[in-house]
């Protein structure tokens, strides 16, 4: 016990000297990002986006964006698929070897984030030791490290084509990396951590998670985290889960909204004494970390290799929308997010959408993204995948939609969440069952993210799809003086205004 609190201080000490690295460009951010744009010029003017692009001539941010149009992952995948075969110097110099997995873009199940040797200890692992850094700042009592964490990861696989490259999810590419200093006081075994079968995996951490009292730290998605929580409960017979980990002090959490799960974490750990820190970590980048666990805003990592453009709401549209710098953005307003980053993505649009809390420091929250998304549970499906199964389950059964809008059944008590569908068919299904069967398989196999959620019905249950009568759709925007060509239903929400609305059109 005395070993351990002696390391537990030494890291005090560390991050102690951390925080006021971090100090320093939340006081001087300008400068900071200025740097942040020249070194991933100087270090990627050789590769062959750089020749093409000029990095040699470019000498400040107007010339950056003249040089180089916004770009999404269909411009780049290109460029990625050929550096996935072991191509030197594309994007990036050298050759990568490992990419970060996550949900596809509008032709692909998934997509692929290079992840250098720059990105992986300069940005996301940098982005971890911050998140501790700025929690120990906060809650100078902390004791991550002389207790136990549990990671819930990912997991790991070679791609076919060049086994050199590694695929997998980003948490799973930090475990695999994580500095041996830090192992000792984690659990599970990173063996169990990294495994690819999910319901093996969950049954493993939660006998982990049983058989260890001195947990005071989880890290995860929420949507993952309440099924092992109630597992853990269901093995241990207790009622909350401070029964099981007496010490808790800390719930990280990132990548879907916090705010339906609140409820739930407070049953789980009836403590006012638990903290819940919210991070923004991505494929593409380790954006911001909340420094201040008593106010909403995260604030923005600045000098871990990634360059920040914004471009406001009023340009979304525009054929060539205008970027702002950090300096130009205001708190309130909703801002794209755009990055340049030590992973060789230039003037990216990573496609979420981010609203500044702060200028001083720069703290900002995410407000949701681009285009319209159901992300509840972490599922990220976007429009052109249920439009996509939606289509091909009308193809096989014969079936004709009108309208259609989706949005999400949140957990409530015991019960898992979903999604629900308001459909308004033209020529209804024979089988409605097997329809929404046949649209849930679909979903599943177009969206990576979905498939992993609808594992087993372990984090999410099956769809479901309520029928409504013609016209309630035209009523509904009719009711909202929306009728005419320039306005659409939305079809997908990531809250249930929109089709609580509507199914008061049909009523009880």
């Amino acid at each position: 016990m005395f070993m351990r609190r002696l390391v537990n201080s030494f890291f005090h000490r560390l991050y102690h000297y951390r925080y006021r690295l971090i100090r320093s460009y939340m006081e001087n951010p300008h400068r900071i990002q200025q740097a942040q744009l020249q070194e991933l010029l100087l270090f990627a003017a050789d590769t062959e986006w750089g020749k093409s692009h000029f990095f040699h001539d470019i000498r400040n941010p107007e010339d950056f964006r003249q040089a180089i149009a916004l770009t999404d992952y269909e411009d780049l995948k290109p460029f990625i698929g050929r550096m996935m075969l072991g191509e030197r110097d594309v994007l990036w110099p050298g050759q990568i070897n490992w990419y970060s997995k996550s949900s596809g873009t509008t032709n692909d199940k998934s997509k692929f984030i290079p992840v250098t040797p720059q990105s992986l200890y300069k940005c996301h692992m940098r982005g971890s030791w911050d998140t501790m850094t700025l929690y120990y700042h906060s809650r100078p009592q902390a004791s991550q490290f002389a207790d136990k964490s549990m990671v819930m990861g990912g997991s790991l696989s070679r791609f076919e084509p060049f086994p050199k490259t590694i695929v997998g999810d980003v948490s799973a590419i930090m475990i695999q990396h994580m500095p041996w200093v830090a192992r000792p006081f984690f659990i599970p075994d990173f063996e169990t951590a990294l495994l690819a079968n999910w319901e093996e995996k969950l049954e493993k951490l939660a006998l982990a998670g049983a058989s260890t009292p001195n947990v005071v730290m989880i890290g995860g998605v929420p949507t993952w985290t309440v099924v092992l929580f109630r597992r853990i409960l269901e093995l241990t017979g207790k009622s909350n889960m401070l029964e099981v980990w007496p010490k808790f002090q800390v719930y990280t959490h990132g990548g879907v909204s916090f705010t339906p799960y609140r409820h739930q974490f407070q049953s789980f750990f009836p403590s006012p004494a638990v903290d819940y820190q919210e991070i923004y970590n991505a494929s593409e980048g380790f954006f911001a970390v909340q420094d201040n666990l008593d106010e909403e805003g995260l604030l923005l990592l600045l000098n871990n290799g990634i360059y920040y453009e914004f471009i406001p709401m009023s340009e979304w549209e525009q054929s060539n929308p205008k970027a702002l710098s950090l300096a130009e953005v205001e708190v309130g307003k909703n801002y794209a997010l755009v990055i340049s980053t030590n992973s060789g993505l230039w003037r990216y649009l990573p496609g979420d959408t981010v609203i500044f809390t702060s200028v001083q420091p720069y703290r900002i929250k995410v407000s949701g993204r681009t285009k319209q998304f159901v992300n509840a549970f972490g599922e990220e499906v976007m429009v052109d995948n249920t439009d996509k199964a939606l289509a091909e389950a009308c193809l096989l059964t014969g079936a004709e939609v009108r309208e259609y809008t989706v949005a999400p059944v949140y957990f409530q008590g015991n019960a898992q969440g979903g999604h629900q569908w308001i459909i308004e068919f033209a020529k209804e299904p024979s089988d409605l069952q097997a329809f929404t069967r046949l649209l849930d398989l679909n979903l599943q196999r177009i969206n990576s993210d979905y498939e992993a959620k609808r594992f087993r019905d372990l984090a999410m249950l099956p769809l479901r799809i309520q029928v409504v009568p013609n016209g309630t759709f035209h009523n509904w925007l009719r009711a909202k003086g929306k009728l005419g060509g320039q306005h659409k239903v939305p079809r997908l929400s990531n809250h249930r205004n929109f089709i609580e609305e509507i199914l008061a059109q049909v009523g009880p």
